[in-house]
């Protein structure tokens, strides 16, 4: 447990024995930094919660709190206040944040790492962009989202698997050799077809297109943009998916897939017949109405596949599934948890998480996408004009559930005005000053450092430590709340933290090789820990810039 982990449940396990037996605190409870350092290191809503119990204000409450914390912290508590309704401020020895950057220290790259009570495996399918086109800025930002969320539940302790869905099924396909197939024959491509000098240069690069019926030309061309898509997934530093699975996949075998998940709605009476067709009773698990799984002519519907993936995903033995789909995927969420509740799974294991839209601003104008006109700013070049570190951080650093208006101009900008650039630097700022100490110096401050010396700590010092600590606590909260934009604000706030510091506190050349000593080893700290956010978000860490 980390050191404030610890702080908080000695909070906690203190309140509660003074308030007696009742229902748990534990999930409410906060402890936190106040915004001004006159209301101390950190401040707790402990006594609001719990004086109901005892049925005495919670001032009072506070009060014996304070106390009962002072008897069992001892020194490293220098005293306590109590603010307002009942919060409870506290004021922590230099001896008590001493003592916990040691163990940040001691740590070393794995601080904050492993946090899941419960580790779980999980499966993320994100991305899956249609292969019938090249991936747009949009799909760039679900590439971003959905790594980066793989990357802080692994960090966080959990075994997580990325996938990529590919529409390989329905008639997109053959629609899609026709467009190719005309090009090669030297004719116009359909009204209805796909467009873009990237199916020009499917139709050359096919041998035979001409000759090919429209499928085969369709399946052609396919596996050259899923190509293309491994390609440019790896350029923007997306983990590789274990899997790449097929739509058509859940139509082949006997019994497929489909019908697999078919048969078993029917045996559970959830499906019935009606007008030729076969439809689920999705009205009964929280849809707004049923849906069809078999057309008339006995064909199935995009949902009856949808239905059968997630069954696959769930007898594939994942104990949580997370998809990340665009923003025109809205109207699916309550159908598709319908049908996985049908099947017998405990909606809670699926999330859907929605992305919202993404815009390139460039000039103060927007640009517009549309695929099958061949009119969109793909991912890469996306990639060409900010580079990847820019581009994820970017894609990263708002809500996924909101609208990015993405500024080309500030992204490349090498000033303290970008935030990327900014945070970089600063890692390359303090790589660059511990190896001007040099490595045996180093190792000097880390020893002096996690033997806790003594001395007063300066405000600058003290507030630079507290940042570090809230690194477990906000990469938990990242996670939980599915929010890598939290992980961009924690990592620019640390840097300007340590940009404080260095502004503030002297570090080579302190008044003292004591001092010196904690500086360095502060040094060192935040740029791992810099490095740890950076890598969650999937953005180098470079020691040089």
């Amino acid at each position: 447990m980390t050191p404030l982990g610890r702080l908080r449940e000695l909070v906690l396990e203190t309140a509660e024995e003074l308030a007696g037996p009742g229902e748990s605190g534990r999930a409410q409870l906060t402890l936190e930094r106040p915004r001004r350092a006159e209301f101390g290191d950190y401040s707790t809503n402990a006594a609001l919660l719990l004086a109901p119990r005892l049925g005495v204000a919670p001032r009072e409450l506070a009060e014996r709190l304070g106390q009962a914390l002072q008897a069992r912290l001892g020194a490293e508590l220098e005293r306590f206040e109590v603010a307002g309704p009942g919060f409870l401020n506290l004021f922590l020895a230099d001896s008590w944040l001493r003592g916990a950057l040691s163990e940040m220290l001691a740590a070393g790259d794995r601080f904050g790492a492993g946090g899941a009570e419960r580790p779980q495996r999980i499966l993320i399918e994100f991305v899956s962009a249609n292969p019938t086109g090249p991936m747009h800025v949009g799909h760039a930002r679900n590439a971003a989202y959905g790594d980066a969320l793989a990357r802080m539940l692994e960090r966080h302790g959990h075994s997580v698997e990325r996938e990529f869905y590919v529409n390989d099924a329905g008639s997109q396909i053959q629609k899609f050799g026709e467009s190719i197939q005309a090009l090669a024959r030297g004719l116009q491509v359909p009204e209805d077809g796909y467009k873009g000098e990237y199916v020009i240069e499917l139709a050359s690069a096919i041998a035979d297109a001409a000759a090919m019926e429209a499928v085969e030309a369709g399946r052609a061309g396919l596996e050259i943009m899923l190509a293309n898509m491994r390609t440019a997934l790896r350029s923007f530093r997306v983990g590789e998916f274990g899997t790449w699975f097929l739509e058509s996949s859940l139509y082949a075998g006997d019994p497929s897939p489909v019908a697999h998940s078919l048969a078993i709605l029917a045996e559970q009476g959830h499906s019935f017949e009606e007008d030729g067709a076969m439809w689920l009773r999705t009205s009964d698990f929280g849809d707004d109405k049923d849906r069809v799984l078999l057309r008339s002519n006995g064909e199935p519907t995009y949902f009856a596949s949808d239905t059968a993936y997630h069954q696959d995903k769930r007898e594939r033995g994942f104990q949580r599934q997370i998809d990340v789909w665009g923003a025109d995927h809205h109207g699916y969420v309550l159908r598709t948890k319908a049908a996985y509740a049908a099947l017998g799974g405990d909606p809670q294991d699926l999330e859907l998480l929605i992305m919202q839209l993404v815009h390139l601003m460039r000039s103060g104008e927007r640009s517009q996408m549309s695929k099958r006109a061949g009119e969109f700013v793909s991912l890469e070049d996306l990639l060409e004009e900010i580079g990847v570190d820019a581009a994820r951080w970017y894609l990263l650093a708002r809500s996924h559930d909101t609208t990015l208006d993405l500024d080309l101009d500030l992204a490349r900008e090498e000033s303290k005005e970008n935030p990327v650039y900014y945070v970089q630097y600063a890692h390359a700022r303090i790589a660059s000053m511990l190896a001007k100490a040099g490595a045996e110096r180093m190792r000097e401050a880390t020893a002096t450092a996690l033997e806790g010396a003594e001395g007063v700590l300066q405000p600058a010092e003290r507030a630079l430590i507290e940042q570090l600590l809230a690194f477990p606590g906000e990469l938990r909260e990242a996670v939980e709340r599915r929010a890598p934009h939290r992980m961009t604000a924690y990592a620019l706030e640390l840097a300007q933290g340590f940009t404080t510091f260095y502004s503030e506190c002297r570090v080579l050349g302190a008044e003292s090789e004591a001092i010196e000593s904690l500086r360095l080893a502060l040094c060192q700290a935040s740029m791992r820990t810099i490095a740890s956010c950076l890598e969650v978000l999937g953005v180098s860490a470079p020691e040089r810039m």
